[in-house]
């Protein structure tokens, strides 16, 4: 079979990528070894922002926020062409840290209100609002009333829907999407791949070969991997069902960045954990008590008797969360978008632009640099 592009793994990444391809006029396979986002992408949380957005990288912030803006359109694209809504709100963030409630002695007469200098410097150079306020003011269910962060333009996505909406979407565009379909080996000659096998015995050829696999893409790559650090991290995830509007805004402890996300129709995700356990995505009974112990602290009603849900995913790990989306250095039709770490969903849409416009000689909207493969 043969196509302009093979996207190999089904994952927000890879979708993402395709969905976008096709956009561009390009034809479009996508092979995922099991079922399309049904691993780390379904299983995170959806929030479209650094927890902590300037404790990052100017590499990861510039990608976020170009992502960011890519989203309103990205999501009205998918709603418009698929009839799936995939919930995105402006539902911001409070962050709950070790913020003083009073003003120092050494800067008594300053406004309350005022931020951390170089917490403030940074929100203004990246046009990032934010401001000082009592958790009560934005949470009134928060056991606690205490100074906080407020951060209104953050946004959420719900995971599954979004995934529901883009494979719908590629296929619905003139993808070919092609589950339980692993690599099991390539072919490659005078410096480019010419083509791939799969477990379900069929062979593919392409002009352009893209890794979108998260956590297995070294693996995937094997030898042509050279010194691609992506690892898998275990992260787990609790679901409470609760009353609709019981919590109106993301909630973050910023100290060891646990969070309360709300959805629409009351389910309250709670997580996460951050696991180096290889590929086991085994849930297990010691996260979910404390999970559920973090959650009934902050939100008192948050409690077992709501319990909806308990998961696990491996997210692709990578060095200070900056990805890889580049050609190799020795195959030339052979690309990656991958090792988003904790902020798959969040940098979907900037990805796949940055990718697609690679292998299509588009002009760059930033400086992809950052994002090289490694050698």
């Amino acid at each position: 079979m043969s196509s302009d592009v093979v996207v190999i793994g089904g994952g927000i990444a890879g979708l993402a990528t395709a969905s976008e391809l096709l956009r561009m006029g390009a034809s479009v396979t996508v092979l995922e070894r099991n079922r399309c986002g049904k691993e780390a992408s379904w299983a995170g949380a959806g929030i479209l922002s650094p927890l902590l957005p300037w404790d990052y990288s100017d590499s990861v912030t510039q990608l976020t926020q170009f992502s960011n803006r890519l989203f309103p359109q990205f999501i009205e694209g998918l709603r418009t062409k698929t009839g799936i809504d995939p919930e995105y709100q402006a539902s911001g963030m409070l962050v709950l840290s070790d913020f003083p409630a009073e003003p120092q002695e050494e800067t008594r007469g300053e406004s309350e209100d005022e931020l951390d200098p170089a917490v403030e410097a940074w929100c203004i150079r990246r046009g990032f609002p934010m401001k000082r306020v009592r958790s009560h003011e934005i949470a009134p269910m928060l056991a606690r009333d205490e100074a906080a962060l407020w951060l209104p333009e953050v946004c959420q996505v719900r995971n599954p829907r979004l995934l529901q909406a883009l494979v719908k979407d590629v296929e619905g565009s003139g993808g070919v999407i092609v589950e339980h379909a692993e690599v099991t080996s390539w072919k490659i000659e005078r410096g480019r791949v010419q083509s791939i096998s799969t477990s379900r015995g069929e062979e593919y050829s392409a002009a352009n070969f893209i890794v979108t696999a998260g956590a297995w893409s070294r693996q995937l790559l094997g030898q042509h991997a050279l010194k691609l650090n992506i690892w898998p991290v275990r992260g787990q995830i609790l679901l409470f069902k609760a009353q609709a509007g019981l919590l109106g805004t993301i909630v973050l402890q910023g100290q060891d960045n646990f969070y309360l996300i709300p959805r629409r129709d009351g389910h309250i995700l709670a997580g996460s954990t951050i696991e180096e356990a290889g590929f086991d995505h085994r849930p297990s009974a010691t996260a979910r008590n404390a999970l559920l112990a973090r959650a009934h602290t902050l939100v008192p009603v948050l409690t077992e008797e709501l319990l909806a849900g308990h998961w696990a995913g491996l997210r692709p790990g990578s060095p200070h969360n900056i990805p890889i989306i580049d050609r190799h250095p020795d195959i030339s039709n052979l690309y990656l978008n991958s090792g988003h770490y904790r902020y798959g969903v969040t940098m979907a849409p900037g990805s796949a632009r940055l990718v697609s416009n690679m292998i299509l000689n588009k002009v760059q909207p930033l400086d992809i640099a950052p994002y090289r493969w490694p050698v």
